[in-house]
């Protein structure tokens, strides 16, 4: 393999080392509660994992490039098969790249600007395949998990967005 997802042939050693060793998918939840970062990162520590790559996706004021009117808030709707759907998207990851230790999180019900609509985090050996495995996570749970987002704007106006699967 080329390219930024590969994975060095000394580090392959590094997927085959975790297969006696404890579940790497730590957190997976969808909820109507408020998310946490402190949550989410205490629960991928390891002391195998040189990096530890962290997003976390807040409701923003606008949608796009911000010409239009201004977001107030978002509800989110998640499919009965959402749970089991980012399962597999984490089981992908943790079959992909050398995860240690792999969390995800999404909200759902009625968020405001501001509030933290999903976080992800994925510890690894090292800083790159932690980054690329983190990207990838929050990339496929967008695409792939059946989640729905409904945007209410200042002008009264709303809009179903990004509906996925």
């Amino acid at each position: 393999m080329t390219g930024p997802t590969a994975t060095p042939p000394e580090r392959r050693a590094d997927r085959a080392d975790r297969a006696d060793r404890a579940e790497p998918i730590r957190l997976l939840a969808i909820r109507d509660t408020p998310l946490s970062v402190d949550e989410v990162f205490a629960a991928v520590g390891h002391e195998r994992a040189g990096g530890t790559a962290l997003f976390v996706g807040t409701v923003r004021d606008h949608d796009g490039p911000a010409k239009g009117p201004a977001v107030t808030s978002l509800a989110y709707s998640a499919h009965p098969s959402a749970e089991a759907e980012l399962r597999r998207v984490a089981e992908k990851i943790v079959a992909d790249f050398p995860v240690e230790a792999l969390a995800a999180v999404h909200r759902v019900g009625d968020l405001g600007v501001g509030d933290l609509a999903v976080i992800v985090a994925v510890a690894c050996p090292h800083r790159g395949e932690a980054f690329d495995a983190a990207r990838r996570l929050i990339d496929d749970l967008k695409r792939e998990v059946p989640i729905w987002k409904h945007q209410s704007f200042a002008d009264g106006t709303q809009e179903w967005v990004g509906a996925c699967a």
